[in-house]
């Protein structure tokens, strides 16, 4: 597979790096951001940033904030782009077709055949990244935000014993049951709201119980979205009362913005180090 690397940029003695390649899970040319942390004689970690709504690869690179901390403590991110792109099915709306892929496989047309961001994440895209990553432990996480945040909950619950730990700023954490969900699934889902589950974190937790990845989710209190899209009820029902590995923290006056999740980013990639050195 020939891949291209088309943006380098020196960082905190890291390098944050951009590369174009064809995807055979979406049938069209991709992008995705890595960030390799200075070079380190110790095993260097993977950690996965999923992004929301409208996003590319370019917006957690440039505004996440992130390099310091990652090259601090040998950790790797890559931030791949959330949804196909190019000559292919859109949407006039910004909250479905390309931007929106919601890193589900779609079943129904015209989506199917390019909309299979699940298999994209979890398949293809580990091949071309491993072989990039000097001196790679094999230790990966996940986390995301918004729309990225609801992708790296299915992700790592659909495959706890890959993932270290599991982490998201305003996640949309019940998709079934807000629109935004409703809306995305129903155009690449159908309209069975039964084979909507098996991508509903909601669903997905309420089924492993308490086998799954350590969680941390971190909502702001002044996020307009909060009430109608990222409301935690349904999710938090669900975490057993012996549950421990589920944590869930309001930040008093921040928003859905990129200010907030560099606020708390430190925080974040501590937590996935810390199930690192385990």
């Amino acid at each position: 597979m020939r891949i291209e690397r088309i943006e380098q940029h020196q960082a905190f003695g890291g390098q944050q790096l951009k590369y174009r390649h064809h995807s055979d899970s979406l049938h069209c040319s991709m992008t995705f951001s890595l960030y390799l942390p200075k070079p380190s004689a110790s095993p260097t970690s993977l950690i996965w940033w999923l992004s929301g709504l409208t996003c590319t690869d370019d917006n957690f690179s440039q505004k996440g904030a992130f390099q310091k901390y990652a090259s601090q403590e040998n950790v790797a991110f890559l931030i791949p782009d959330t949804s196909p792109r190019g000559e292919l099915p859109d949407d006039e709306a910004w909250d479905l077709g390309q931007g929106a892929g919601f890193y589900v496989n779609a079943t129904c047309e015209p989506w199917k055949q390019n909309y299979q961001m699940y298999d994209y994440l979890v398949n293809e895209l580990p091949e071309i990244v491993y072989d990039l990553i000097p001196n790679y432990s094999g230790k990966e996480s996940i986390m995301g935000h918004s729309m990225g945040g609801h992708g790296a909950l299915i992700v790592g619950l659909k495959q706890p014993e890959r993932f270290s730990a599991i982490s998201a700023f305003a996640p949309i954490l019940n998709p079934s049951n807000v629109p935004w969900g409703k809306k995305a699934f129903t155009a690449y889902l159908g309209t069975d709201e039964t084979t909507w589950k098996t991508w509903d974190a909601t669903e997905l937790l309420q089924k492993v119980g308490e086998i799954h990845p350590p969680i941390l989710l971190t909502q702001g209190t002044a996020d307009p979205f909060y009430a109608v899209q990222l409301n935690e009820t349904a999710f938090l029902a669900n975490v057993k009362d012996t549950d421990e590995q589920v944590r869930y923290e309001k930040k008093e006056g921040y928003d859905h913005s990129y200010f907030t999740i560099a606020t708390f980013i430190e925080e974040h990639l501590a937590f996935h180090c810390q199930q690192f050195h385990k």
